[in-house]
């Protein structure tokens, strides 16, 4: 999984960045410090692998992980090459969701690119430079169809149906998002890779105050009115608490949160959201060797499962040995969960589920 984090300039970005992937990119109080897109690989908490790991005296414990990448800030007019517009846009199109961060806190001592703070105002900053982007794409690629149409081939046909009703949507300036269209429609509109057709989750980036006391302030409640059109979430972060976690140990980790009232830290809430986003789930291997942590979509069936791990297990898959985590935990052992009858066989066309503890059968 591939997270880009975006914003405008000074709004949090490379803090968070810096917090969450603990990679040191710079973080300056001026505009564009992040010239190069920064990449930090973050593993993701998952306390089951812990578990797991003692109950069958593992060797390894693998987690499974989350790509970051900070990409360099915007302004008005990057869709047309101004400030490190084509970079961001380039960037923006090999992630698979984004993490859009917006500044909702006032500090006059962090200069902010527009002179004031104004999260709405940010956010169609962005939002707008990506709509003219999408809009030149579907230009050209509409222009392509029309020719292509003349041949009579209906596929083609309904094809340009689907490019016009993107191009007004647009022209509307709204985002292409999924549930504006049916199946049909979506399924040939994720081909084309479309900056507003990533999936998005807003940071809301408040001071400390405000992430402890809990208090949303108007800029917040204003936030999450707004991304409401967009079907999106709005999670409230603050970046500078998150730098302080980030460097603790894990048994200080959890009594620093404790003592602030947080159950979650900043990471915790960002990789949850994101799984929820792009549609994933958790499965889990674990032997004497390894305890691993796998990632799939939901709705993966047991062979292509298998076929994360190795590309034989797919073709030669034969059936699942499937127990699920709560049931193997409570039974002591892989052992003992056989004898109780809670592990199971699945053929081909089980539906894996989160938490699932798999052992694959399989022939090549």
């Amino acid at each position: 999984m591939k997270i880009g984090i975006v914003g405008l300039p000074n709004v949090g970005k490379s803090t968070l960045f810096n917090a969450i992937t603990k990679a040191g990119a710079e973080a300056a109080n001026y505009p564009f410090c992040t010239i190069d897109p920064n990449v930090g690989v973050v593993v993701v908490p998952d306390s089951r692998l812990e578990i797991l790991t003692k109950m069958n005296s593992s060797e390894k414990l693998i987690p499974t992980a989350i790509e970051f990448v900070d990409i360099a800030g915007l302004v008005k007019g990057a869709s047309k090459g101004e400030g490190l517009g084509n970079k961001f846009l380039s960037h923006i199109r090999e992630v698979d969701a984004i993490v859009h961060v917006v500044r909702c806190f006032e500090d006059e001592n962090i200069v902010h690119v527009d002179g004031s703070i104004g999260p709405i105002r940010d956010i169609d900053t962005i939002n707008i430079e990506l709509i003219f982007a999408d809009l030149e794409v579907i230009d050209r690629r509409i222009d392509k169809s029309k020719k292509a149409a003349k041949s009579g081939d209906k596929k083609i046909k309904k094809e340009l149906i689907i490019l016009e009703k993107v191009k007004e949507t647009l022209e509307n300036n709204k985002l292409i998002k999924e549930h504006l269209f049916n199946k049909e429609e979506w399924d040939f509109i994720e081909q084309l890779q479309l900056l507003t057709s990533k999936p998005t989750l807003y940071v809301a980036n408040v001071s400390e105050d405000e992430m402890i006391i809990a208090d949303e302030n108007n800029m917040v409640k204003e936030l999450r009115e707004y991304v409401k059109e967009e079907d999106a979430d709005v999670i409230l972060i603050c970046a500078k608490i998150e730098e302080e976690i980030a460097q603790l140990e894990e048994e200080e980790k959890k009594l620093f949160l404790e003592e602030l009232g947080l159950s979650k830290s900043g990471l915790d809430m960002i990789v949850d959201a994101g799984y929820k986003l792009l549609g994933l789930i958790t499965f889990l291997t674990s032997g004497p060797k390894e305890t691993k942590a796998w990632t799939i979509k939901n709705g993966t069936k047991a062979p292509q499962a298998a076929g994360k791990i190795h590309t034989d297990f797919e073709k030669g898959f034969i059936r699942a040995e499937i127990t699920s985590y709560e049931d193997l935990v409570n039974a002591g052992s892989a052992v003992k969960a056989k004898e109780l009858g809670l592990t199971r066989l699945e053929g081909k066309e089980y539906v894996m589920k989160d938490g699932d503890v798999v052992l694959f059968r399989f022939n090549v």
